[in-house]
This record gives C-alpha cells, sequence and structure tokens, in this order.
C-alpha cells in the first residue's frame, strides 16, 4: 500500500507576529513546528502501514527549513520525505499550493492513500487536502477521526456537528485527519531520530513536478490578503467584592447602570 502525508511546517502560534506594512507573517527568529493536525495524519498513516504492510512518504512545500519538519516525521516512522521548494512557489495561496502538490504525488507514481491534517494553525482554511484530491480527480472524505482498509476500500469514521458517520469510499482517496485520541502521535524514537537526521531528501523544483507556471505561486493565487491584524488586548474587568451577594449585587447593578448597560 502506497501512502503520502502532505504536511506543513508552521510558525509556533504562541510566537507569531505580523508584519502591519505588508500583512503577511514575521517568520524570522520565530520557531517552527510541524502542523499539529499534520502529525495526526503522520500518525494515521503509520498505524495502517503497520496493519496491512507498505510505504509512507510524506511530503511538504516549503523553504529548506522545512526539511526539519520533515525529518521529524521519519524520525515518528515515515519510510521516505520529499521537499517541494522553489522561489516559484513563493506566495501561494491554498488553490496554488494544492496545485504544486498534487503535482508533486503524481511524480510519486501510484498512490492508495492520501494523508491531510484538518487544517494548518496558521492559516487555518482547512482548504489544501480538498483542492489536492480535485485536482487528482479522486475521492475525499473530511474530519476523519478513524479509518481502515479491506481490500480496495476504506472504511472511515467521520466527524460531524451531530456525531460521527461511517463511510465506505473506494481507494485511491484522501482524508484530512482532526486530532483524536484514535491518532495521538508518537514520540520519536532514539533510533529513528538518528536515522532520520542521517536522511538525505530530495527537494523538488517547479520543473521536477512539471508545474504550470501559471497556476504556482502569486500568478496561479486567485486570492490575495488584503489585511491581516491582531486583535486588540482584552482589558482587566472590574472585581467586585462585597460582604454578602446581596451587596455585590447592588454594586453590579449600579455599575451597569452607569455603563448604560441596563
Amino acid at each position: 500500500m502506497e501512502i503520502v502525508v502532505c504536511i506543513k511546517q508552521v510558525p509556533d502560534t504562541t510566537e507569531v507576529k505580523i508584519d502591519p506594512v505588508t500583512n503577511t507573517l514575521i517568520r524570522q527568529g520565530v520557531p517552527s513546528i510541524v502542523n499539529p493536525f499534520d502529525k495526526n495524519a503522520v500518525e494515521a498513516a503509520l498505524q495502517l502501514k503497520e496493519k496491512h504492510g507498505g510505504k509512507v512518504t510524506v511530503i511538504s512545500m516549503g523553504p529548506p527549513q522545512a526539511k526539519d519538519a520533515l525529518k521529524e516525521c521519519l524520525a515518528m516512522g515515515a519510510d521516505a520525505a520529499v521537499l517541494i521548494s522553489d522561489r516559484a512557489f513563493g506566495g501561494a495561496d491554498t488553490l496554488a499550493t494544492s496545485y504544486a502538490l498534487a503535482a508533486a504525488i503524481r511524480k510519486l507514481g501510484k498512490v492508495d492513500i492520501i494523508f491531510c491534517g484538518k487544517q494548518a494553525i496558521d492559516g487555518d482554511t482547512g482548504q489544501v487536502g480538498s483542492e489536492t484530491a480535485e485536482h487528482l480527480g479522486i475521492a475525499q472524505v473530511t474530519y476523519v477521526s478513524k479509518m481502515d482498509v479491506d481490500s480496495d476500500t476504506a472504511k472511515v469514521e467521520r466527524e460531524h456537528e451531530e456525531g460521527y458517520e461511517i463511510i465506505e469510499v473506494k481507494l485511491p482517496v484522501l482524508v484530512s485527519v482532526i486530532k483524536s485520541a484514535e491518532y495521538e502521535p508518537r514520540f520519536p524514537s532514539v533510533r529513528g531520530t538518528m536515522k532520520a537526521n542521517r536522511a538525505e531528501i530530495p527537494v523538488w523544483t517547479a520543473a521536477d513536478v512539471q508545474a504550470d507556471e501559471e497556476k504556482i505561486g502569486l500568478k496561479g493565487s486567485p486570492t490575495k490578503v488584503s489585511k491581516i491584524f491582531s486583535p486588540p488586548r482584552r482589558t482587566q474587568g472590574v472585581v467586585i467584592q462585597k460582604d454578602s451577594a446581596q451587596d455585590s449585587v447592588v454594586e453590579l447593578l449600579q455599575k451597569l447602570r452607569e455603563a448604560k448597560i441596563v
């Protein structure tokens, strides 16, 4: 079974800063991590390989330092990794990103299952997985909490607002994985980490994946960010402490009237 996991290296959200002029994230000097939902996707892929055999390849589009994220996935147990990196990919929105990923997946050859995280914590769009499936012309299932495979059919448990539903779908299929107890990411082993550190990760350019230059990077991105900003910090509320609950209520009502709320 050939399994691919699409991952993304993202800035640690506790350290995110925004450039007010360019409306982009300031990544320089900000620690980067593997997108948490993508680690759940890696775990799902590894469990499927352990049960049914096969090969797990992790793939990412990003700058050269994204190799660190790929090596972390190799340390978890993935068999191979590929980085898609080219200045031509710069400025890509979700549509251009998914197009590039789909082109790279085609270059890998026959693939049975593609795993993605539900969404990336930096953009939070949740669109890349679905768009990648559309580019490849294969089935997709979103918000997956658990799945298994029987011959050429995947049986998938999908979470929604009112509970769960069970879906059966023919392979090949792309599934986007949520955080679930079933797919709690494993810790990399010492041996796996040493092996990953020695691994040579191939880098594919736009030419390598035969990407149409009109469909990648800024040229292939129909959406543009007009403005991005951090919400203002909440001011400290007023603490009311009286000798009795009744006195506290009276004081609260007085302050609400002064603020013309009641």
